[in-house]
């Protein structure tokens, strides 16, 4: 049984975080080495993969710990460059742990495909007739026959809406159960086999035939609590910071300038989660700020308030569109392995996984912002690479990173006095 709750994980060395990965997950020792041999993809699939390929770029992935949804432990996978990143939401994870975790559900994936006509010369009786019980059923088995093996898997077109762009303009969408796929592919190809009949229909001009990728249809809701006593630290009670946390999330709600922020805080923990399990993290941006703005102002995606019973109480709501078949997965090896770690079965659990590390994400900025400040613990983790940019290696990252933090000058230019006081042949030799 997976546990996420690993004590000084932070602390081992690489191999020996592998092998201890390995034993949580139930995996032979060496199954991680073998899966991130190269990243997971050798140039030679790169260049089948995308257009102009001339190499591979790497990224770091990590787990997130102490992730516990519906009573489940999870390790979530997460590839992202920015220091901190993985830490935090491990560290806020942690700290809703101590309020029972998280509680979270899905909707069905269904993806919406859109058809836009324009120049359509009746739009109210296009729509009656579109929407006429006969023609509709016909159009959905026409949907149906575009992706056959979607239907096989269960999935397939469930409905029918049809909405007035104005002047003339009016657009079809179909929603397509695409089951454990995000569904790109899917949906496209039935709105461009439906759009000829459905011109007919209606009359008018065909337009786009295209997903979209505002899927308000696949919503993710996420909520927690955190007993105030887990959130005290820093010189703060807990109550001080459980305040200061709901003042931020106020402030977010009143002010687009700080949503923008604090959302990219919560995109923090759910891109790298997307991103590692070969998920496409722009159209998942898209939609998530789409909804953010669905009310005619830009607004936060999380919330806090304080509870009852003096707890802090967090919730989320945002689309979600994720797979776990298909895509990226068929070509990249280790998105394939992250998605074994992440131990889901349906793009649904995927998705919900995901969002419980942004609500982390966004909890751990909160808490940082209403008392120190959020470079203090950034800073030090950010220490690190620029000793590495600096030419620090081995042990003299920790120590170079260490005495530019303390100081204060977290720069490449301190870095390097540092290590050349500390190792001068090692400044040399990264200076040659």
């Amino acid at each position: 049984m997976v546990t996420s709750r690993l004590p000084g994980f932070y602390k081992l060395t690489l191999i020996e975080r592998r092998r201890l990965a390995e034993a949580s997950l139930g995996l032979p020792p060496g199954a991680l080495d073998r899966a991130l041999e190269q990243g997971g993809l050798d140039p030679e699939t790169a260049d089948k993969t995308i257009e102009n390929v001339i190499g591979t770029y790497a990224m770091p992935l990590a787990l997130t710990l102490n992730v516990q949804i519906n009573g489940r432990d999870y390790l979530a996978p997460m590839v992202v460059e920015e220091p901190s990143v993985v830490a935090a939401a491990s560290n806020a994870s942690k700290m809703i742990r101590a309020g029972g975790g998280f509680e979270a559900e899905a909707d069905a994936p269904i993806m919406i495909s859109q058809i836009q006509l324009d120049e359509v010369p009746d739009v109210a009786g296009a729509r009656e007739a579109l929407l006429e019980e006969t023609t509709k059923r016909e159009l959905l088995a026409l949907a149906d026959a575009a992706v056959p093996n979607l239907v096989a898997r269960g999935g397939g077109a469930r409905d029918l809406e049809v909405r007035d762009l104005g002047d003339g303009w009016m657009v079809v969408h179909v929603l397509v159960d695409c089951r454990d796929a995000m569904g790109a592919n899917l949906v496209n190809t039935v709105a461009e086999s439906l759009a000829p009949r459905v011109a007919e229909i209606a009359g008018g001009r065909i337009g786009l035939r295209i997903l979209s990728n505002l899927t308000d249809r696949r919503m993710v809701r996420v909520k927690c609590r955190v007993p105030a006593s887990a959130l005290e630290g820093e010189g703060f009670t807990g109550e001080e910071v459980r305040d200061g946390i709901v003042r931020a999330s106020e402030f977010a709600s009143r002010d687009p300038y700080r949503a923008a922020t604090h959302n990219k805080g919560i995109m923090n923990g759910i891109d790298p989660v997307v991103i590692a399990t070969g998920n496409d993290w722009r159209a998942v941006e898209a939609g998530a700020h789409a909804w953010a703005a669905k009310d005619g102002k830009y607004g936060p995606l999380c919330t806090w308030c304080v509870g009852e019973d003096g707890a802090l109480e967090g919730t989320m709501e945002l689309p979600l569109a994720l797979g776990i078949v298909g895509g990226t997965l068929r070509v990249h090896q280790a998105a394939r392995f992250s998605l074994g770690i992440a131990g889901v079965d349906s793009a649904q659990e995927l998705a919900m996984v995901a969002a419980c590390v942004g609500v982390s994400s966004n909890l751990s900025a909160l808490r940082a912002l209403a008392t120190v400040g959020i470079q203090r613990g950034h800073m030090a983790l950010h220490a690190r690479s620029v000793a590495i940019a600096a030419g620090a290696r081995g042990d003299l990252v920790e120590i170079v990173a260490a005495e530019i933090h303390e100081a204060g000058t977290v720069t490449v230019e301190a870095a390097r006095a540092a290590l050349k006081r500390l190792a001068p042949d090692a400044e040399l030799q990264a200076a040659e």
